[in-house]
């Protein structure tokens, strides 16, 4: 991570993010699931904005191309949130 995505992450309100991009999920997931399940989206919580990718990394780089000072919302997609965070390496935080 450089410098400049370390200060945005710091700067971010990750709860408020979570908690945000949890519900956006849950009203627009069944656009993605079952047909998508196993990507992952991420999604801008002020814009609304959501971006699929194979990969989490995938689907952020999308998102920062649009959004580059921005920390987002990342589901993987028909899973529950422990399974995208265990999946994402991050279940020990």
């Amino acid at each position: 991570m450089n410098n400049n995505t370390e200060e945005i992450i710091k700067n971010a309100n990750i709860q408020k993010i979570a908690e945000d991009g949890a519900k956006i999920y849950e009203a627009i997931r069944l656009q993605y699931e079952p047909v998508q399940n196993g990507k992952f989206l991420a999604i801008d919580i002020e814009s609304k904005n959501t971006y699929v990718g194979a990969t989490s990394s995938e689907a952020v780089e999308l998102a920062r191309k649009a959004h580059p000072n921005k920390v987002f919302y990342v589901v993987k997609i028909g899973f529950s949130a422990a399974e995208t965070l265990a999946s994402l390496g991050l279940n020990s935080l």
